[in-house]
């Protein structure tokens, strides 16, 4: 079982910048593949950014990728989100989860309960 909890969502101005913190109970945080996902008003959730357990490698969404860096301390059992040059189209509700890889693809059991991101225009 992995707990999560987001922090870190705020409202800011267009090109600002903000970082979103993931805080992970358990002590296998390290075997499991991070992610960071958004909802829009009125729309799906959206994938954003991830980054595996061990080897750090990652992956963004197109929308995000130059502006947003994900990492993680396995030490301290959390994840970042660093979000910079913010526009107004950023505004959402961010996740984080913890998932593995399947035969499928990642699966992501554990969800935090969300921070909200607001950017003014």
């Amino acid at each position: 079982q992995v707990q999560l909890v987001e922090s870190g969502g705020g409202l800011v101005q267009a090109g600002d910048s903000l970082r979103l913190s993931c805080a992970a109970s358990g002590r296998t945080f390290s075997d499991y593949a991070m992610g960071w996902f958004r909802t829009a008003p009125g729309k799906e959730r959206d994938f954003v950014a991830r980054i595996s357990g061990n080897s750090g490698n990652t992956l963004y969404a197109e929308s995000v990728k130059g502006r947003f860096t994900v990492s993680r301390d396995n030490a301290k059992n959390t994840v970042y989100l660093q979000m910079n040059s913010l526009k107004p189209e950023d505004t959402a509700v961010y996740y984080c989860a913890a998932g593995r890889l399947g035969p499928t693809g990642y699966a992501y059991p554990y969800w935090g309960q969300g921070t909200q991101v607001t950017v003014s225009s």
